[in-house]
């Protein structure tokens, strides 16, 4: 992290949060399961569209994604950012938000994205095969990894190797989510499972079976970001930043250790700038597209030690009540939804519920504080970028 950002620390807010759309809605485009959540976090923040000047937003298929945006909800931004890094995309767009707050380019930066992923006409491979024309990997697709779950295998596989995880293990990380999506009636498996079950399921890319990935949806999330003068006049209890990272992780010309993410490097700096560690969080929302990729964050992001991720989310360390950090208590993307490249959009969405005391009673936190959110964007066994955000109740 360089150069002096304190002016960033508890500067700047989130004001208003809304979803539309998740889980399996036939017929919406993802225009449309954006403009639909957009509206709703502007509302939540007893805003219009009308005091809308920042625009954050991108699509991994189109790469003037904003300015669709721009015009279909009819705004006009004097600061306007479209950078895709996949799934950490809209924890790292709060970066250039909040500058651009302090900057005094603009007052209010909506933060929104929309994906139809579940309903869309494309199957996932000619979905994955049109990304390869507009995103071409030399070192990564002459060898066909045509599914995530080849990628994450291969981290998971290594992780076992190195340092004895088990499957079991990785089984708690689903058990753990399962547990809190029973309480929200939006999650589209609601139903908790026991680690038994898990292990049962099929296996897709050993070690990693079915239920160890993420589930397919659609759906659409927005954030609004204010600064700090508007948000003391806002009715809605805002939430402010405290600290902010982001990172790359690459194969490095094949010298690539698999046991770890860009998370060690992002989480070290939103823990440097606000001035915090990782025991003074009281709620966690890490990116769970697939289990092995819970337990190789929480290690890095210093929650436990290199290689005791495992022992850390066994026996319920991550359920709200029981364990030691309460985890993706919306039951994350392993439960709840996960439309394409959204999975920061939706931690930010449910840290902001938490802090603010409007979770669903059975899994709030008690006295929740201090939260975190963290993303990966791109393949953990391949190359990929990370951005966390720490987060305080005002």
């Amino acid at each position: 992290m360089g150069g002096d950002r304190d002016f960033l620390r508890g500067g700047f807010a989130i004001a208003g949060i809304g979803t539309f759309g998740c889980g399996k809605v036939p017929g919406f485009t993802d225009m449309e399961l954006l403009a639909g959540a957009a509206k709703k976090a502007v509302a939540d923040a007893g805003l219009t569209m009308r005091d809308i000047d920042g625009l954050c937003t991108a699509s991994v298929s189109a790469p003037m994604w904003p300015m669709a945006v721009i015009e279909h909800l009819g705004i006009r931004p004097g600061f306007i950012d479209g950078t895709m890094l996949g799934g950490s995309s809209f924890i790292a767009h709060l970066m250039p938000a909040m500058l651009a707050l302090h900057a005094g380019q603009c007052n209010a930066v909506l933060v929104c994205y929309g994906s139809a992923q579940r309903s869309a006409p494309l199957n996932r491979r000619e979905m994955a095969a049109s990304r390869r024309l507009l995103d071409p990997q030399p070192y990564e697709h002459p060898y066909e990894p045509m599914l995530p779950p080849t990628a994450y295998a291969l981290s998971a596989a290594r992780h076992m190797h190195e340092f004895g995880t088990t499957a079991e293990q990785l089984a708690w990380v689903k058990v753990a989510a399962s547990q809190h999506a029973q309480h929200n009636p939006h999650a589209m498996m609601p139903k908790p499972v026991t680690v038994e079950e898990v292990l049962a399921s099929p296996m897709i890319a050993d070690p990693l079976h079915r239920m160890d990935c993420c589930i397919v949806s659609d759906g659409g999330g927005a954030a609004v970001v204010v600064r700090p003068e508007i948000a003391r006049d806002l009715k809605r209890r805002s939430v402010t930043v405290l600290g902010h990272g982001e990172a790359a992780k690459h194969q490095n010309g094949g010298r690539i250790d698999l046991t770890y993410s860009a998370a060690a490097w992002s989480g070290a700096d939103a823990f440097a700038e606000a001035g915090l560690k990782p025991q003074d969080i009281d709620y966690a929302s890490i990116y769970d597209s697939f289990t092995i990729t819970v337990i190789t964050q929480l290690e890095d992001l210093g929650f436990c030690a290199k290689g005791e991720g495992g022992r850390f989310v066994a026996d319920g360390g991550l359920i709200s009540g029981v364990g030691r950090l309460p985890v993706n208590t919306d039951g994350g993307g392993l439960c709840n939804n996960h439309p394409a490249n959204r999975g920061g959009m939706t931690k930010v969405i449910e840290a902001v519920r938490q802090l603010r005391g409007e979770a669903h009673p059975a899994v709030q936190v008690a006295n929740c504080d201090l939260a975190l959110a963290n993303a990966t964007g791109g393949w953990l066994g391949t190359r990929h970028a990370a951005s966390t955000v720490i987060l305080e109740r005002l």
